[in-house]
């Protein structure tokens, strides 16, 4: 990777180093991002315990499984229509146009909301009708009753389609006006609304339930009920666009709008999208037919998509707090950078992010996998997902925890490319990325039990991102003259050796607590809190030693705040 520095533009090489005068430097973007964090924080909390709630009330297993495929699908539509396109296309386009537009460009955001919503209302209503082969598609050979069921539920849960869509335009916009909260606050009440329709279905419904077993009118709760929560997401989020001062007044005249190049762009935002959901076409089919396996040959433990999903809910949670928080802020300003041709504060704003979001996710990452499967028993083993199932659960996050940081270097790469205008290049990296994964998957199916085939789907899910990122970072580097690489790896690096004393504490307790205790509640607790205090206090102190800068700036910037 070329090697290029931050001081052609002036600023220092810290994590909180100004912007060139006259832009957003990064102490704006650190205010915003901890205002962002902890709206993040709450709304991944209360996402977890839903989770938690859902896995109690519908296990791991088929019934778990067929409603955790047939609710990925609204989210799935959404992505190769709109989700993709806010980051890549809407959010550069409505900068873009505030800045040049004589009206700040409210005639281009009232063209684009009317065709969003008549396009998301017209494909739910064909989605709602086609939920039978669409569902079926993504179970694989499933048992008879459990399709039956998806289907069911699928009839109310793709209804979500048009909400999740709109619910995504809306979050764009008000990233564009820099309000930052409310995209990350809604969803709360998403999430809050979703687990009392859990918590109803397990109390309705109780412990044991099947899909032979499970009625109508219960399913009827928990689609509509799942539903219902997005709806009131999307409710709060037109309320907080109207305070901004947005008014929609419906328009269908498009010529001029500028709506055509960013449908040009969009074609390769499609291609990359469609390229992911191949994906995860392929993960669903693979550990569908894997769970479906292990129950029949009596292994009786969740290995299905319902695992795989739990699983990657928590392996987000770190990404999501800390560093979704700096690239949402981030893509704005690099957007404005890039459209200024500020080639050294695009540079400068992906090594400053990059380095921050290691600091605290290299750690959290070796953690994670450390301490999967007692943090997952911990979490899961209530209601009708058993300890064996919970324990599952955690071998599929240890090893996806492992890939925690390639993944974030990834998804930082793609905001780059997102605010240069080229949505070409990630497409094409795609199809690399799914290349792999769809190869190491179908491998895994091949050669391991059926119980062990979704660990496999994971790990060939993060080794795509390695080979992705060696690409995204080439391409990179060339177009900006360099990527501050030998800043970044030396960053990197100094912080994976300040972690190894740390993993070996962390090694050691896990060790003492299970000889001592055995695999119960007193290990589930007491090994990752004393393991993680002891790693973490190790972790600092070797990151000074080795001179970690973002240790010592980050350090001053929560002195500066704490004595205000």
């Amino acid at each position: 990777m070329t090697v290029a520095t931050d001081t052609a533009n002036g600023s220092d090489d810290t994590a909180t180093s100004g912007a060139s005068s006259g832009s957003p430097g990064s102490g704006g973007m650190m205010r915003s991002s901890v205002v962002m964090a902890i709206g993040t924080m709450v709304s991944r909390v209360t996402g977890f315990v839903k989770v938690i709630v859902l896995a109690a009330a519908l296990g791991t297993q088929l019934l778990g499984d067929a409603y955790n495929t047939a609710n990925t699908i609204p989210f799935i539509v959404n992505d190769l229509l709109i989700g993709g396109l806010i980051a890549s296309v809407i959010v550069p386009l409505l900068v873009k146009r505030r800045k040049s537009d004589d009206d700040g460009g409210v005639k281009t955001e009232n063209r684009l909301f009317t065709a969003a919503v008549l396009l998301l209302f017209a494909v739910t209503a064909i989605m709602v009708a086609a939920a039978g082969p669409i569902t079926r598609l993504y179970l694989g050979d499933a048992d008879p009753r459990q399709a039956e069921v998806a289907v069911y539920l699928a009839r109310f849960l793709l209804a979500q389609i048009f909400f999740v869509g709109l619910s995504g335009l809306v979050s764009g916009m008000l990233n564009t006006r820099s309000r930052f909260g409310s995209p990350v606050w809604a969803p709360v009440l998403n999430n809050i609304v979703v687990i009392g329709v859990g918590a109803l279905f397990l109390w309705v419904a109780g412990v044991g339930r099947t899909v032979e077993t499970v009625t109508d009118g219960q399913l009827v709760l928990l689609g509509a009920g799942t539903a219902a929560g997005m709806a009131a997401q999307t409710v709060v989020l037109m309320g907080s666009l109207w305070r901004t001062g947005f008014r929609w007044r419906p328009r269908l005249d498009l010529r001029g709008s500028g709506l055509g190049e960013a449908v040009g762009s969009a074609g390769w935002m499609f291609m990359y999208t469609c390229m992911t959901q191949i994906g995860f076409l392929i993960t669903a089919n693979v550990v569908n037919r894997a769970g479906a396996e292990s129950i029949l040959q009596g292994y009786d433990v969740g290995a299905g998509i319902t695992a795989y999903n739990y699983a990657y809910q928590l392996f987000q949670l770190p990404y999501a707090i800390i560093a979704v928080s700096l690239i949402t802020v981030l893509l704005p300003q690099m957007s404005g950078h890039a459209a200024d041709e500020n080639w050294d504060e695009v540079r400068s704003g992906f090594s400053r992010t990059l380095r921050v979001s290691a600091l605290v996710l290299v750690p959290l990452g070796l953690a994670l996998a450390l301490y999967a499967v007692p943090v997952s028993t911990l979490v899961f083993a209530r209601g009708n997902t058993s300890p064996s199932d919970a324990a599952g659960i955690g071998l599929v996050l240890a090893v996806m925890a492992l890939g925690l940081v390639p993944f974030t270097v990834f998804q930082l790469m793609l905001r780059v490319f997102y605010a240069l205008g080229d949505t070409r290049t990630p497409a094409l990296i795609g199809v690399a990325n799914v290349a792999v994964h769809g190869a190491l998957a179908l491998t895994a199916y091949a050669v391991l039990p059926p119980d062990r085939v979704v660990i496999g789907v994971a790990a060939a899910f993060m080794l795509s991102f390695l080979s992705g990122l060696t690409i995204a970072g080439i391409v990179l580097s060339r177009r900006l003259g360099g990527l501050d690489g030998r800043h970044t790896i030396g960053t990197l690096l100094r912080l994976h050796l300040a972690a190894v004393p740390s993993v070996a504490v962390g090694i050691g307790v896990l060790w003492f607590f299970t000889d001592r205790f055995g695999t119960g509640l007193a290990t589930n607790i007491g090994a990752p809190v004393v393991g993680c205090l002891l790693g973490g206090l190790l972790f600092v102190l070797f990151a000074w030693i080795l001179r970690v800068r973002e240790l010592t700036s980050v350090a001053g910037l929560v002195r500066a705040r704490l004595g205000r």
